[in-house]
């Protein structure tokens, strides 16, 4: 199963609240474009800076709106374990189709630390689980004997997104894991990855270009499913061009919202504070890079 799964970026108003109404066009323009599901309150979706209650109006939207059309999984992740497996819960008796939870941030845990914190939870939550790996942020690494022994034990954790650059770790994680699980599914997480990540035996992409391009992503996922090399070839070049976008400002959050906005949806470019509010010359090099890439704005 080869997939671009979308992380779906979250509207807020001018104040920082959910926009329910952009919300909702938001994940119309992704499953019209034909994403392979949508993962509401990831990295990109800022989960961090929200709310409980906001989260829930956030899952209940996306539960109702999107209404399984395309699979959607609910970050749950937080430094407070009732937190998450009250959030993981919530999500599952809602309609949610899986959880994806990143390991506590702020310190730095040891192999037997993450082991057990995951162990844990996937006894206490009623669902599919996927792990979530982004050591520059938790300032770790899920090890790949962590994951195969996870994988082993908890039959509802079913997969990971590997948010790390390069491809080493993902490998390992294919090599080691598919040994026990051959179902288990392995997603990178950064879009330039997408094609050495399927040619490795992974699963594809959950990574945030599809928030501006599904179009875009739909059609290199197609063309790595249907073995057309030569639509694998010519979507990933245009994606790592794409990839300039990130390289606009940082964080790169509003600048992604602002890319979404230039597609012609009803949402703003409001972040979560402190983020930057993009700049008219930054709406520029966005507009040339898109402009460039001859997608419609």
């Amino acid at each position: 199963m080869i997939r671009y799964i979308t992380p779906a970026i979250t509207p807020l108003t001018t104040d920082g609240h959910i926009d329910t109404e952009g919300t909702a066009a938001l994940y119309e323009f992704l499953i019209s474009g034909r994403v392979d599901g949508i993962l509401t309150l990831g990295s990109i979706g800022e989960f961090f800076a929200l709310p409980m209650e906001e989260k829930k109006t956030l899952i209940k939207t996306a539960v109702q709106v999107i209404n399984h059309r395309v699979p959607l999984i609910v970050g749950t992740g937080s430094t407070v374990r009732e937190d998450v497996v009250s959030l993981s819960r919530f999500a599952l008796a809602e309609g949610a189709d899986a959880v994806m939870i990143v390991p506590p941030y702020y310190f730095a845990l040891t192999d037997r630390d993450v082991f057990e914190w995951f162990d844990g939870l996937a006894a206490e939550i009623p669902g599919r689980i996927y792990l979530y790996n982004f050591p520059d942020r938790t300032g770790y690494p899920i090890a790949a004997e962590v994951v195969r022994a996870l994988a082993e034990k908890h039959a509802n954790i079913v997969g990971i997104k590997d948010t790390i650059g390069g491809m080493d770790h993902t490998r390992e994680l294919i090599k080691r894991v598919r040994e026990v699980r051959p179902d288990f599914e392995i997603y990178s997480g950064f879009d330039d990855n997408f094609c050495h990540n399927v040619l490795s035996g992974g699963n594809g992409c959950v990574a945030g270009l599809s928030n501006i391009v599904p179009e875009i992503t739909s059609a290199l996922a197609e063309a790595a499913r249907t073995g057309d090399l030569e639509g694998m070839k010519k979507g990933q070049q245009q994606i790592d061009r794409l990839m300039d976008i990130y390289q606009v400002g940082a964080p790169f959050v509003p600048f992604v919202k602002a890319a979404v906005v230039l597609r012609g949806l009803p949402i703003g470019d409001t972040a979560s504070a402190p983020m930057p509010k993009p700049t008219p010359t930054q709406i520029e090099a966005l507009k040339k890079i898109l402009t460039r890439e001859g997608v419609r704005i």
